[in-house]
């Protein structure tokens, strides 16, 4: 079986390079357009509650039924969501968050390990039920703090959260073996991949 992890398209916070977390943010129009169809046609998508990810979906597989997991939801950044790093500089609880590697909670939101935890779960979920594991593919449209966390837990070779940081549109595709899943909880990483248009990587 082949999982599709993939990160929403861009937003005008995107590109503001705002914190938006929890909030509702729709794709922009460029986001929007510069994303393609996916050459496959999966079934059925899992997508978070938040529309920027359903709107990728959306796009990228124009077919098929989405499942929300609400699980899937980007970290809520509390008092942080809606503002940027230059906009906090002064903030001394933004300015403690940051020094401590971004793991402790945000204030009104949820610390890095809680955000994982409850990702993690969820996706764990998705592979251990038998239904899912039948198929071919299982293909999750998120956000790209889920696919840290999920890549950070789960994937093979082995990397720290930051260090999976994928672009809008973009994301990994890994192999499922169910011995090794058994085994260590571990898939493989095949490729990064992206469903943004050429011209607009550039």
């Amino acid at each position: 079986m082949s999982i599709w992890l993939l990160r929403h398209g861009r937003t005008q916070f995107n590109d503001e390079r705002r914190y938006q977390g929890m909030l509702d943010i729709p794709l922009s129009p460029v986001g929007a357009a510069e994303l393609r169809a996916a050459e496959f046609a999966p079934e059925t998508v899992y997508v978070s509650p938040l529309r920027r990810s359903q709107e990728t979906a959306r796009i990228v597989f124009p077919d098929a039924r989405q499942i929300v997991v609400d699980d899937f939801a980007e970290m809520d950044f509390g008092a942080f969501d809606g503002r940027t790093a230059d906009e906090m500089a002064e903030d001394a609880a933004y300015r403690a968050w940051v020094d401590g590697d971004c793991t402790a909670r945000c204030p009104g939101g949820e610390s890095r390990a809680a955000f994982c935890d409850r990702s993690c779960a969820a996706f764990e979920r998705l592979l251990d039920d038998g239904k899912t594991c039948q198929g071919k593919l299982l293909v999750i449209v998120a956000h790209g703090g889920t696919l840290r966390a999920v890549m950070e837990r789960f994937a093979l070779p082995e990397r720290d959260y930051f260090d999976w940081m994928s672009g809008n549109g973009g994301g990994y595709r890994l192999s499922f073996d169910a011995a090794l899943w058994d085994a260590r909880r571990k898939l493989r990483l095949v490729e990064r991949v992206s469903f943004v248009r050429e011209a607009a990587q550039c």
